[in-house]
């Protein structure tokens, strides 16, 4: 090899990574690809002052909402947390209902102890209601109303009443709203053209 001549490399000798002699032992060494690191611009006092505020009026913000939650929650819990209690109370309501209706349909014909027993049938159904009711949950009686499908069930139509069409012509079972919620649909039937 003549002296003069470098030794020939696949990479040409201006880019990273070309391989040169070392001390001419025939022996590449790599070179280290260094990245240059750029100054970093170092944030001033009040823009770290600035950003700790934002961060701080954004927690507070955060907590300020979630106490609102949490106090929307409660009072919605307090208000109707005895809905399901409620709704199971409806059916024995229905049945304190029906067992009167019962007794009533047979007339005047029935003996005392009968009778004593429909009283205290009377006595526990008005109890009930007036717990329920002191409990905001009151009945729902649209007989003569137009239909509303948010409060009633329709359950039938019935043709030639004489009554407008959509007009509340019986009650099948009776509706119940605790405040301003639905517990129960009110069962009717309605006037058809």
């Amino acid at each position: 090899m003549i002296e003069n001549e470098k030794p020939q490399n696949d990479a040409p000798d201006d880019q990273p990574g070309a391989q040169e002699p070392a001390d001419g032992d025939g022996e590449t060494v790599e070179p280290i690809n260094e990245t240059i690191n750029e100054p970093t611009h170092e944030p001033t006092a009040e823009e770290r002052l600035a950003e700790i505020n934002d961060q701080l009026l954004r927690s507070l913000a955060e907590l300020e909402n979630t106490r609102r939650r949490a106090a929307r929650d409660r009072s919605e819990a307090l208000k109707f947390g005895a809905m399901g209690f409620a709704r199971d109370m409806l059916g024995v309501v229905d049945n304190l209902q029906r067992a009167l209706k019962a007794m009533q349909d047979l007339g005047d014909d029935i003996p005392d102890a009968t009778r004593n027993v429909l009283d205290g049938v009377a006595a526990t159904e008005r109890d009930l209601l007036a717990a329920l009711a002191r409990h905001k949950v009151t009945p729902l009686s649209p007989l003569g109303e137009k239909f509303d499908p948010n409060l009633h069930e329709a359950l039938f139509e019935a043709p030639g009443t004489g009554q407008d069409s959509g007009t509340i012509i019986e009650i099948v079972e009776t509706g119940y709203m605790m405040e301003e919620r639905l517990l129960r649909p009110a069962k009717v039937g309605i006037a058809k053209d």
